[in-house]
């Protein structure tokens, strides 16, 4: 992993930071889109309108062209729904990352840095949810340096950083269609602890599924 030095924040690495979370998380578009027209749900809805059109205008030409409206729309419906994500994430803790990670206790932000470039970052933080933990948050890689083990680099500070603090663990959550994501930490030691619907409604019209992964600091004193 040559020329790749992990550092903390700092606020000139602002807009590169913001700058790959919002690359990373559109790239997850066409991923999502697959997935939602794979669920039932969507097969029927495509499949009835299909039929009902064929049936009303003996024709295959309006059911076809209604479809591929239909498919077209889906698409941009996905683009808006993580575009929101990305404008409600920017405005809250990637609008003042000092702020939010570097002055709080047990919380940090960290650069990868190549070439005097920011390439990759990722944040811990103390989780509301599982007390004696950190959680592991805004893990992203630029995808031109991605296969160098910037990503292993990233998780193994942020458990360094968990273990010299005396927690027991780190946690994080990531996504169904996040598969290289979760290859990852399945290979940096995390185990999988539960599935659950995203909460928002039209997620779980998706069946869009989110994993919390543990990392057991106790049971993994050395990561690889």
């Amino acid at each position: 992993m040559a020329n790749i030095q992990v550092r903390k924040y700092r606020d000139d690495d602002a807009e590169a930071v913001k700058e790959i979370f919002t690359l990373g998380m559109s790239e997850h578009v066409p991923s999502s889109f697959m997935h939602l027209l794979k669920q039932p749900v969507t097969q029927m809805v495509l499949m009835c309108m299909f039929c009902a059109l064929l049936t009303s205008s003996k024709s295959f030409l309006l059911p076809i062209l209604a479809a591929t409206l239909l498919l077209a729309g889906t698409r941009q419906f996905v683009v808006y729904m993580f575009n929101q994500y990305i404008d409600t994430s920017l405005r809250k803790d990637l609008n003042n990352i000092s702020e939010t990670y570097l002055k709080q206790k047990d919380s940090c932000f960290w650069v990868a840095e190549s070439d005097g470039r920011v390439v990759g970052t990722v944040a811990c933080l103390p989780s509301k949810e599982a007390l004696g933990c950190l959680e592991l948050k805004r893990m992203s890689v630029r995808h031109s340096h991605r296969g160098m083990g910037i990503a292993k680099a990233l998780c193994r500070t942020v458990a360094d950083f968990t273990r010299d603090r005396g927690y027991l663990a780190v946690i994080l959550v990531t996504s169904v269609v996040q598969t290289d994501a979760q290859k990852l930490y399945e290979h940096m030691g995390y185990v999988k602890i539960r599935e659950f619907l995203a909460p928002e409604l039209v997620a779980k019209i998706m069946n869009f599924t989110l994993f919390e992964y543990r990392l057991d600091l106790q049971r993994d004193e050395k990561l690889t």
